[in-house]
This record gives structure tokens, C-alpha cells and sequence, in this order.
């Protein structure tokens, strides 16, 4: 018993590591599109992998680490831009997680799943740079909020399509625990 949960525990940390990786590398190879990464939020999609995959607890811990070691080891995103898309990242790990751990194992709990975090992630990440942005520049506020939610509709489009496609495939492939077969029916 004891092994099992000591390699239980290695397993997620090694998943969340490498969660944590792909927030860091994806970002760097497609950051000379720009507009691709605002598009695309390739951040979003490893934490919410790792909090359907590994748990709240882990997908909590990465989406909040992903975009300050980004900010403070290459600067992208600017500091004053990762510290809401932290609190935002660590939202989306942490609702997935949570939200997938205890609802019912049906197709359909993914997408309320998904979108209750995206909804919530991106509220905080607006409520986050209302705290933060004033401290650097008023206009801040009002450009924050409106990029925000404007800016990135094709990413939460191409999460709805995704994710749940690929959580799906996963647990198929009884790579996520607790799959049943009657998931999928």
C-alpha cells in the first residue's frame, strides 16, 4: 500500500513537471506570432490537462507557477500581465481538478467542467487586473478587461473543442484513473 501510493505521488509530480514544461516551451515557439498567442492561450491547455489528469491539487500549483517563472526567467508575459494570468491559470487547475474529482463521469461533465473554469479563470483574471493595473496606469483597467474578454474568444473555442476530445481519447485509452467504460456510452 505504501509503495503504491509512493508511486502514485511520483507519477503526479512527474506529470505536473512536465505540464509545467509544456506551459513553458509552447509559449516559446509560438512567440513570434503574436496573435497566435493571444488566439491560442497555449498555456491554458497543459493546466487544464494537468487538472483533469493529475488533480486540483497539481493543477493548482502549475497553473499558478506557469506564467510567473515565464515572466521572471525570459519576461513573456510582462510581469505586470502574469501575475492575473497566475491567479487565473491556478483557478482553471484548480476547478477542473476539483469539479472532475467529484461530478459524475459523463462526456458531458467535461464541457461543464471546462467552462465553468474558463468563465471563472477568466473573472479573476479581470478582478486581478483591477487590483494590479492601476498601480501601473489607469487606462490599464479598461484595456485589461476588454482584452481579456475579447481577445482570446478563439482560445476558449478551441478549449471547448479540445479538451474534452483529448480527455476523452485519455481516458479511452485508460490513461486517466477511474475511467468506466459506461463513460463513453
Amino acid at each position: 500500500m505504501k509503495n503504491k501510493t509512493l508511486r502514485n505521488n511520483i507519477r503526479k509530480m512527474t506529470l505536473s513537471a512536465m505540464f509545467l514544461a509544456i506551459t513553458y516551451i509552447i509559449p516559446t515557439l509560438t512567440q513570434s506570432i503574436p496573435s497566435f498567442n493571444i488566439w491560442f492561450s497555449p498555456m491554458h491547455f497543459p493546466v487544464l490537462f494537468c487538472g483533469f489528469i493529475v488533480g486540483w491539487k497539481y493543477g493548482l500549483i502549475v497553473g499558478f507557477l506557469a506564467p510567473i517563472l515565464r515572466a521572471y526567467t525570459i519576461g513573456m508575459p510582462f510581469p505586470v500581465e502574469a501575475w492575473p494570468m497566475a491567479f487565473e491559470l491556478a483557478s482553471y487547475g484548480f476547478i477542473t481538478g476539483i469539479m472532475y474529482q467529484y461530478l459524475p463521469k459523463k462526456w458531458y461533465y467535461l464541457y461543464i467542467d471546462l467552462v465553468t473554469a474558463m468563465i471563472i479563470g477568466r473573472a479573476i483574471n479581470i478582478l486581478m487586473k483591477i487590483v494590479i493595473y492601476p498601480l501601473f496606469s489607469k487606462s490599464f483597467v479598461l484595456l485589461g478587461a476588454i482584452d481579456s474578454i475579447i481577445k482570446t474568444w478563439p482560445a476558449f473555442i478551441l478549449n471547448i473543442v479540445l479538451v474534452p476530445l483529448i480527455i476523452l481519447a485519455l481516458q479511452r485509452a485508460k490513461f486517466i484513473e477511474g475511467f468506466e467504460d459506461k463513460m463513453i456510452k
